[in-house]
């Protein structure tokens, strides 16, 4: 892995990192305890939203652990509203099911401290269970739009000034519990990489992940309605190209059969709709 090297090199201690994490129905914090295996979570600086009823809050006794009781719902709405609470220099995004890789904040700490004009960084995860990386590759890198798409969000780390200074957030109408259920991390990605803000790829693996069966979402109706969405709001009439293109992709790999063919056609056109239904009365969609 080649190095890089600035002037700047102590400009961040593991003390400027904060985790912000997202969570639902949590009633203590119990579910932090396998996330830190190596040492105890009240070492860390994290930041919670819990997504919950206004009978059941979660409540933290520590002062390195903050808790954000939300009655909201959404993905995207949470990590919003973590962002917009955060209080250190660099933040982690973070699930409420991953596992941290021992010295994982070194490793981000340094990541940004080797790189001087970052303002994002990724790094790589490992399935639990899996031998190798979801990443192969072991070399620094900026990001572009077509890199991007292969980022998952417990992989993202940023400087909590440029993500503000420069109004980055995530947009409310995609991800899990969204009306467009994916697709969140991409376009906060994307939105950064809009600002012409810097954003690097770093390959050290910082946290595991439950595995998840290859394939077992795709041809589902509600990826198909939320990824036909994401590709008309980024390419616009080109949707329509694509959809066709994509549901001969799930036939030709049997994730789809021929006689579902017209109804899966008919959902990412309703989502096309559903789209421009929502950009008629929202514009903060297109952003």
């Amino acid at each position: 892995m080649r190095k890089y090297k600035n002037k700047l090199a102590s400009r961040y201690t593991n003390l400027d990192l904060e985790i912000l994490i997202s969570t639902m129905n949590k009633k203590s914090l119990d579910f932090l305890e396998p996330m830190f295996p190596f040492l105890h979570f009240s070492n860390f600086s994290i930041l919670i939203v819990n997504q919950t009823q206004k009978d059941s809050l979660l409540t933290s006794d520590y002062p390195n652990i903050r808790v954000i009781n939300s009655f909201e719902r959404g993905l995207s709405r949470s990590r919003n509203l973590a962002l917009q609470n955060a209080t250190k220099k660099l933040c982690l995004i973070a699930d409420d099911d991953v596992v941290y890789a021992p010295n994982f904040e070194k490793e981000i700490v340094n990541a940004f401290n080797s790189l001087a004009d970052a303002s994002l960084i990724t790094f790589n995860h490992q399935r639990i269970g899996l031998d190798k990386p979801q990443k192969s590759s072991q070399e620094i890198h900026k990001h572009t739009v077509k890199s991007i798409w292969n980022v998952s969000s417990i992989e993202i780390a940023f400087s909590l000034h440029a993500i503000k200074n420069n109004n980055i957030i995530f947009n409310d109408y995609f991800g899990l519990g969204s009306v467009f259920e994916t697709a969140e991390e991409f376009l906060f990605l994307r939105r950064s990489l809009l600002q012409n803000m810097r954003l690097y790829y770093y390959p050290s693996v910082i946290v595991s992940h439950p595995k998840l069966s290859s394939g077992v979402h795709e041809g589902q109706d509600k990826l198909i309605f939320a990824r036909t969405a994401l590709f008309y709001k980024t390419k616009g009439k080109l949707a329509y190209l694509w959809l066709i293109k994509y549901l001969f992709f799930l036939l030709r790999n049997n994730y789809i059969a021929s006689n579902e063919c017209a109804s899966k056609f008919k959902i990412g056109i309703s989502a096309i709709k559903r789209y421009k239904e929502i950009a008629k009365i929202d514009s903060k969609i297109a952003e």
